[in-house]
């Protein structure tokens, strides 16, 4: 393998990287906080992708569907959140993990009724379309473009549970949430905004994936198995290992596309069932977290 087809298939693998980290941060912002596991965050994966699609048909801009999908497809989790998942709180992981899957077969069939069961289209922006020349190859300017705003995203998000007042509750919150309401802070808002971010980042997601994997109703299913993929390897609740195991799967993937296309899907699960043999947690996961 040459220097430049080499460096192709990384780059090409960070691409596809940045949509597993996408979706697997949300799964872990979630789990590491509420210990839910959510099995609707394929399906508001898939609503952003259509929360997108049709913000795109209404305005032809794809930077304002960029900012309407988070921003809806957050405010949908926040009401599932209050309404549906709050009042399981303290019965078990159990209760959570079935009434997110009831809400994601939901939505997949309320997309069904009112989009269709054929998916729509949507287009790369014209912005981004062709590829851009990176001194040993040329890459595609829209895959160039979900590394960049994966960076981006990362490092907005790293300030704000770093570096705010807001963020430092949210750790606290995912170590001793006793402690954190004792000091009189209301967890449950907290856990409303956590619920919130999260799903709003799968839905970003979604609509930034569209234009590659397109927009169907089923398109979240096959992305939520692959995102607890990389959740399971990166550590479930581990913001950081959710991102390298993201950027690690893309890679593999890519890889084996190349020389074994056949392998391709089969690849992720032999990374984590290799990570699972020797660090059963995965890579950064930590102990007590299904016990609360």
């Amino acid at each position: 393998m040459t220097v430049d087809l080499f460096l192709l298939q990384l780059f090409t693998g960070l691409a596809l990287g940045s949509i597993y980290v996408l979706v697997a941060l949300g799964i872990s912002l979630i789990f590491g906080l509420l210990t839910i596991v959510n099995f609707a965050h394929g399906q508001f994966f898939m609503l952003g992708a259509y929360v997108g699609a049709f913000a795109l048909g209404y305005t032809g801009n794809f930077w304002l569907s960029l900012i309407a999908v988070p921003l809806v497809v957050g405010a949908v989790g926040m009401v599932t959140e209050r309404l549906l998942i709050r009042p399981l709180y303290g019965r078990g992981i159990d209760y959570p993990l079935l009434l997110t899957y009831g809400v994601g077969l939901i939505l997949l069939d309320v997309v069904r009724i009112f989009a269709g069961t054929q998916g729509i289209p949507f287009a790369t922006p014209e912005a981004l379309t062709g590829a851009v020349n990176l001194g040993f190859f040329f890459f595609p300017k829209y895959r160039l473009f979900l590394i960049l705003i994966t960076a981006v995203l990362l490092v907005v998000l790293w300030i704000f549970l770093e570096k705010t007042p807001y963020g430092l509750i949210i750790r606290a919150g995912a170590r001793d949430q006793e402690i954190v309401q004792i000091l009189g802070v209301d967890v449950g808002r907290v856990w409303l905004i956590v619920f919130g971010i999260g799903v709003a980042i799968a839905g970003l997601a979604g609509v930034l994936a569209a234009p590659i994997r397109g927009v169907f109703p089923e398109m979240g299913v096959p992305v939520l198995v692959e995102a607890f993929v990389v959740t399971v390897i990166g550590g479930m609740g581990s913001l950081l290992g959710a991102v390298i195991a993201g950027l690690l799967v893309g890679i593999i993937s890519s890889f084996t596309a190349f020389y074994y296309p056949q392998m391709a899907t089969l690849s992720m699960f032999v990374l984590m069932a290799l990570v699972l043999a020797f660090r059963p947690r995965g890579l950064f996961g930590r102990a007590g977290l299904m016990s609360r």
